[in-house]
């Protein structure tokens, strides 16, 4: 696996051991880190960009989840050619290293921010992309990469667009943090959350444990997956306004936010149809909204040492 000390690599490796299997972790822990990396896992320390350290760590493997990238799309509009080598370049190794080795399958982490501004309400696989951020256009270029190794190479590979992932386990340490470890921190610490654009703009998040149930599916599904691209959401978008406002609900504290221009590259709505996942993986997301919000809520209070009981007692 790469990216194994992040946020949804290192929730995966767990799973991949509680279920039995053996987990090398490739990762170069600049945006990961080594306390995440489960014990029973072999660490690797290289980068994506090293093709002689992806070789080393796809040797006799045989499925490889490539989960590491820079995130971010902000930071991707700051840097692109940090996004463009990690992303893109470190995929294309990936790739390389797994065909040399002879990897059984990858399976791809890839963006629902591909599909960029889409004009039409609901996302599906076979829309044109159009993508609004060098973040999105190395993801797309990843996808592009695994289908073509697909078709060329006979590798199987399976991309999955994750929309907004979220749950315990996300950091909250960086000004890159996505819209719940923001939020919660900023409320937990009694600042002001900020809302950048009007806060209308939708998201159609998925729990992290749906993500990882997603992933094991999709290394063990049959060969109509090979060379596939799937939405992997929570069916049931909702404005960023609604977000802060079930957050601040379950925390029992509500402070107006601090409303901030749109940001560029920020898409208005993201909505997933997620039909094809359940034909070809065979998986559906499980999770109440309402319950992952209190499981995120709850992981996320401990690091400010402020229960989330206590919270709410305060309201």
């Amino acid at each position: 696996m790469t990216g194994g000390g992040g946020f949804i690599g290192s929730a995966l490796s767990c799973a991949l051991i509680g279920a039995g299997y053996e987990v090398r972790i490739l990762d170069n822990l600049i945006t990961g880190s080594e306390e995440r990396v489960p014990a029973d896992a072999e660490l690797v320390k290289s980068d994506l960009r090293d093709l002689d350290g992806v070789r080393r760590a796809c040797r006799g493997v045989d499925v490889v989840f490539h989960q590491a990238a820079i995130r971010s799309v902000p930071r991707s509009i700051e840097d692109p050619a940090l996004a463009e080598s990690c992303n893109s370049l470190g995929t294309l190794h990936v790739l390389v290293g797994s065909e040399e080795a002879g990897v059984e399958r990858i399976v791809y982490a890839s963006s629902s921010s591909a599909y960029g501004g889409a004009r039409e309400g609901v996302s599906r696989e076979d829309m044109a992309s159009n993508p609004l951020s060098p973040y999105a256009v190395s993801k797309l270029s990843g996808e592009n990469y695994c289908r073509v190794w697909s078709i060329t190479k006979g590798l199987s590979t399976v991309s999955l667009r994750y929309f907004n992932v979220f749950g315990p386990g996300q950091q909250p340490d960086s000004k890159y943090s996505a819209v719940f470890p923001a939020f919660i921190s900023a409320l937990a610490q009694r600042r002001a959350p900020e809302v950048h654009w009007d806060g209308g703009q939708s998201r159609d998040f998925t729990y992290i444990d749906d993500v990882v149930r997603a992933n094991m599916l999709a290394a063990t599904a049959d060969a109509r997956a090979d060379g596939a691209v799937i939405n992997i959401a929570g069916g049931h978008p909702r404005s960023i306004n609604d977000t802060l406002a079930e957050i601040s609900k379950t925390m029992g504290v509500w402070i107006d936010p601090v409303r901030l221009p749109k940001r560029s590259g920020d898409v208005r709505s993201s909505h997933a149809d997620i039909s094809r996942a359940a034909e070809l993986i065979g998986w559906t997301p499980r999770a109440r909204f309402e319950d992952a919000v209190r499981h995120t809520v709850e992981w996320l209070t401990r690091i400010y040492t402020v229960p989330a009981a206590a919270a709410m007692a305060r309201a």
